[in-house]
């Protein structure tokens, strides 16, 4: 998770993220002071960036939390199954809703059955959790695990999370594969479970919104596409959403409204991060050979500007 001066400085049009930042100390495990990007042959680049490692589920825990304390009923274990004529079937029960929030995912079904696009072309990435000492940085390779493969480790106090994504168009063996390689070159100590999931790296998708629905987070493709970062985009994307649907339903305001919003405060950096991504998936990531070559050219400036989603160039 970046510091707010670091979401402030991506994404300098969104508003009150002092507020919508302000979490609770428990839930930062480890601060990290710096973004290390390490080319096939194992040279570094350090980028100075403020933020923290946390643990996803008890950082979930805390906004459902925030969600209850604010009025929200909190019904766990219940999937959405499809819609009707303003009523929507779950696994238990049918509910009546005005608009319903597509909050699941790049595969999103909310999506799917209210007619929404979905993110094309998803990354695959699998992770797990690994015992040791580490350094306060957070750590990306690119190249030296397969072409348009990248690894990460994010410290944590006493261990890391590690994992491994690769490019759909470029990988011919399963992520889980390209994982092990990497933890063997590391010489990483895995002590749970792999898990996976898929990043959208196409950037923010249209429309995201009918007069019944409207998508969120990873199901409308806000993720920062040149490192896989999402959580302060579903974040600022949510409250927005929230602003937006209770004028809609109060008062009758356009839920169109949602969409423009977003266009003013994230889409641009998003585009942005998306068409370094595309010119890395042409240009870079077709061998080792062209990633090294390419990032030494870039050098730490410009490897720097693509982590905040600024293009590299001039």
């Amino acid at each position: 998770m970046p510091d707010v001066s670091e979401i402030k400085a991506i994404f300098p049009s969104a508003t009150d993220l002092d507020e919508l930042f302000n979490i609770p100390p428990s839930l930062r495990r480890r601060d990290i002071g710096a973004i290390r990007v390490v080319t096939p042959k194992g040279r570094s680049y350090d980028n100075p960036f403020q933020g923290y490692s946390t643990d996803r589920d008890r950082f979930d825990q805390y906004l459902a939390s925030e969600a209850v304390s604010a009025g929200a009923e909190l019904i766990t274990s219940c999937a959405f199954i499809k819609a009707a004529d303003g009523l929507y079937q779950t696994s238990k029960g049918t509910f009546r809703a005005k608009v319903i929030v597509g909050a699941d995912g790049p595969g999103s079904r909310v999506a799917r059955e209210m007619g929404l696009p979905l993110p094309k072309h998803p990354y695959p990435a699998v992770a797990a959790q690994a015992k040791g000492d580490f350094e306060p940085v957070l750590t990306m390779f690119f190249g030296g695990i397969a072409p348009g493969a990248y690894g990460w480790i994010i410290p944590k106090d006493g261990s890391a999370n590690v994992g491994v994504g690769c490019s759909p168009k470029l990988a011919d063996l399963r992520p889980s594969d390209y994982f092990y390689r990497f933890v063997e070159t590391h010489d990483l100590n895995v002590t749970s479970r792999i898990s996976g999931k898929y990043v959208p790296a196409q950037g923010p998708i249209k429309p995201i919104y009918d007069e019944g629905a409207i998508t969120v987070g990873d199901a409308a493709g806000h993720v920062m596409a040149v490192n896989g970062g999402g959580i302060p985009l579903a974040m600022i994307a949510g409250r927005t959403a929230a602003d937006v649907l209770e004028k809609h339903i109060v008062k009758g305001g356009p839920i169109s409204l949602y969409q423009e919003r977003l266009e003013n405060t994230i889409f641009g950096p998003l585009r942005s991060a998306a068409r370094t991504k595309w010119l890395a998936d042409v240009f870079a990531f077709g061998s080792d050979f062209r990633t090294e070559w390419c990032m030494r050219t870039l050098g730490r400036r410009r490897i720097s500007k693509i982590l905040r989603c600024r293009f590299p160039f001039p």
